[in-house]
């Protein structure tokens, strides 16, 4: 009797353990179950060992390539912690954790930033000696902390303006701009557009800080409404809407030894777009990518570093849809007058090899690979490995290239998305990866030998705790009848092909996304699961003018957001009106920003194939989305007033059918809420029902434990009017 008993109860727990995810767990859930992980490796230069942090967190430890799988401690946590008191004994450092952040600086150094109550520093720790070597003191307050490379100086913002501390403390204000409008340093420069990551660059020398001075005197003030106060408030922002005013951007150069501003000599019109900024390594010049507001004209442009004179124009890019610069320039190791350079210019993202005199010596790499992130340079800087795109932009693999003789070596094999790197000489890859049914696995490979050597193999981490849904791709082709789309698709759990289930399709669509990756849960959302184990069948699609296919995929769209995506979109909803398990007078549509966009597209121009939406900060008429993003993918209105007229949603809301929830964040510095609004009121007079929810303290995401309420609420909302 004992022994049926405790079967029974083991049953019991068994079952009871595989249940489905809670409203909670679709924002919490990635972390609660996360795969296990190599956290924060990396490779320890000169060496064959690699360095993580251990599974308690409070030790940095290391293992070896050569695969006796031993794993020694670095560094603890608590000599660390030691280490950091006596450097700074009227700081109150209580170190939680060993610092994630860690770099290793040299064979024998880590650097990491640690935080304390007054102050933000940057440490530099000796392994050997476990004693800290310097600590560079911030301000709690500052933000954009750039650091010269030897760390004897930090510049950082306050406000909008740049202050400057040197390791002996001693502060100094490179800009004291009170003028509203003008903005010094700042990452914020173009919207962060143009792969814009920083608002200021130190030359190798470590004397002189070039940074962006914006000044947006001249862009209209838009209020944003707080509602955190007894009178409500405004708090204006600088919002540039496409066919108005833009921001107008220099680069400043600022002497630490002498105090002297040089200005660079951009030139007319100044309403251009800064990026690509680059020291030489000389320290001689810099680099800098010249974008036309039209963003269809790029030159590379040369400037003094001692006058700010323009020197030449290395070379100019030109096409008919858009020019996007998203890369700094790459400067050889072992030769300072070449350079890589990331262009899409032939159709997909390559890099090409040119000297400072603006001659390419040539093109890099496959002709249809794209090249999404680089790595490091070998030893001799005669080869460098980077993170390619393959298998129809669901995968990502790392491979090495031989600049000297163009070869390209693919590194990595097993299907899926890799986050690999090699080590200092370039004889082992420790790789990371995942693909849709696999968590996780960490592995070491001989380049020479091949051999492979497994560190991580993640279970399930779903197994015992929760009962995850049934997960596939499925290949479409777009409407143009010549490109191959990746789906996927979510089935409820204890599926029956013999039923019929509601749908929430689910959508971005716009550029720079990507929503089905080769990954873990093939790059599903947790809420995704979680409506699939309501009893949805959850879809998702890329479509043309999405990321990673390559240049004539992205530029499909263009001056016409919206149509290219919806035709393609069209194709994943045949396909799920093709299976018979769908119940087709019972599907909903889901999106956010972009994907906001497109829901309520369809519930205007498709109107008859959903009978619910959930719309989420929605762009509903482009001209007023802002200039950077919006002109480049639909020209200025002026230029183009039939695409804009097209794809306005407000002067179309007669034609709107079906349930549609809006939901906005009241403090949406990214589309307005003046979007959503506007279509209100168009409904309005339209004689249109439309429901409208808003979260006043948020911006353009509901972040946080208001994220569940969110999730909540479009969970109901699509149970009340698909499920009854």
């Amino acid at each position: 009797m004992k022994k049926l008993t405790l079967l029974l109860l083991l049953a019991s727990s068994m079952a009871y353990g595989q249940r489905n995810l809670n409203i909670e767990e679709t924002v919490f859930g990635p972390r609660t179950y996360a795969p296990t992980a190599l956290v924060s490796s990396n490779w320890i230069p000169n060496s064959n060992n690699f360095s993580y942090l251990d599974k308690s967190y409070q030790n940095l430890v290391q293992k070896s390539a050569n695969g006796n799988g031993t794993e020694t401690i670095i560094i603890s946590k608590d000599d660390l912690q030691s280490a950091l008191k006596a450097k700074l004994p009227t700081e109150q450092i209580n170190l939680q954790t060993f610092p994630s952040d860690y770099q290793w600086e040299d064979s024998n150094t880590i650097n990491f930033t640690l935080r304390t109550k007054l102050s933000l520093y940057h440490i530099a720790y000796d392994v050997k000696n476990k004693q800290v070597v310097h600590a560079l003191q911030s301000d709690q307050a500052g933000s954009n902390q750039e650091y010269a490379a030897n760390y004897s100086k930090v510049a950082f913002l306050i406000g909008n303006n740049i202050n400057l501390k040197t390791a002996d403390g001693k502060l100094t204000a490179v800009t004291t701009d009170t003028t509203d409008g003008i903005v010094n340093g700042s990452d914020n420069t173009h919207r962060q557009e143009f792969g814009i990551k920083k608002g200021m660059w130190w030359n190798s020398q470590n004397d002189k800080l070039l940074y962006y001075r914006k000044d947006e005197t001249m862009v209209s003030k838009y209020p944003l409404i707080q509602w955190d106060t007894r009178v409500a408030s405004v708090k204006d922002i600088r919002y540039p809407m496409a066919g108005m005013k833009n921001e107008e951007v220099t680069l400043v150069i600022y002497n630490t030894k002498t105090a002297e501003k040089v200005t660079l000599a951009i030139g007319e019109p100044r309403d251009h777009f800064l990026t690509a900024v680059t020291w030489d390594p000389s320290g001689q010049s810099i680099y800098v990518g010249v974008l036309n507001r039209e963003q269809n004209h790029l030159k590379l442009n040369q400037y003094s570093a001692q006058d700010g004179r323009f020197i030449k124009t290395l070379f100019e890019e030109t096409a008919s849809t858009w020019v996007e610069p998203q890369n700094d320039l790459l400067f050889l190791p072992n030769n300072p007058k070449q350079f890589l350079y990331q262009s899409d210019r032939e159709g997909f993202n390559q890099l090409y090899l040119y000297n400072t005199d603006g001659k390419l010596i040539k093109k890099l790499g496959h002709e249809n690979l794209i090249v999404q992130q680089l790595g490091e340079f070998s030893p001799k800087g005669d080869k460098i490995s980077y993170t390619g795109v393959t298998n129809d932009g669901l995968d990502r693999q790392l491979f090495e290239l031989d600049i000297k003789t163009g070869k390209t070596t693919q590194l990595t094999q097993d299907r899926g998305t890799h986050n690999a790197k090699l080590n200092s000489d370039g004889t082992y890859v420790l790789d990371q990866y995942s693909n849709l049914t696999t968590p996780n696995i960490v592995q070491v490979k001989g380049i020479k030998t091949g051999k492979v050597d497994q560190v991580i193999s993640s279970p399930n981490p779903f197994l015992g705790k929760v009962n995850p849904p049934k997960i596939e791709f499925v290949t479409l082709t777009s409407a143009d009848g010549a490109t191959p789309l990746t789906g996927r698709i979510i089935y409820p759990n204890d599926f029956d092909p013999a039923k019929k289930y509601p749908v929430m399709y689910y959508l971005y669509g716009g550029s720079h996304s990507q929503l089905v990756t080769n990954k873990w849960l093939g790059g599903a959302g947790y809420f995704d699961m979680y409506m699939a184990q309501q009893g949805y069948i959850v879809f998702t699609m890329d479509n043309r003018g999405t990321d990673a296919r390559g240049r004539a995929f992205a530029t499909a769209t263009h001056r016409q957001l919206g149509q290219a995506e919806m035709a393609d979109q069209m194709k994943g909803i045949e396909y799920l009106k093709s299976k018979s398990f769908v119940d087709q007078e019972k599907m909903g549509i889901f999106g956010w920003s972009f994907g906001g966009f497109m829901t309520t597209s369809f519930m205007i121009h498709h109107n008859d194939i959903f009978k619910a939406a959930v719309a989420g900060g929605p762009v509903m008429d482009w001209k007023y989305y802002e200039i950077m993003y919006g002109e480049r993918y639909m020209d200025m209105p002026q230029e183009n007033p039939e695409g804009y007229q097209l794809t306005s949603l407000i002067n179309k809301a007669d034609q709107l059918k079906g349930d549609l929830l809006i939901i906005h964040g009241a403090q949406d510095p990214v589309v307005l809420q003046q979007h959503s609004m506007e279509f209100v009121e168009a409904c309005i007079k339209a004689g249109k029902q439309v429901d409208y929810f808003l979260y006043p303290t948020h911006e353009h995401n509901v972040s946080g434990k208001d994220r569940i309420h969110m999730y909540e609420k479009i969970a109901k909302y699509f149970d009340i009017h698909l499920k009854k």
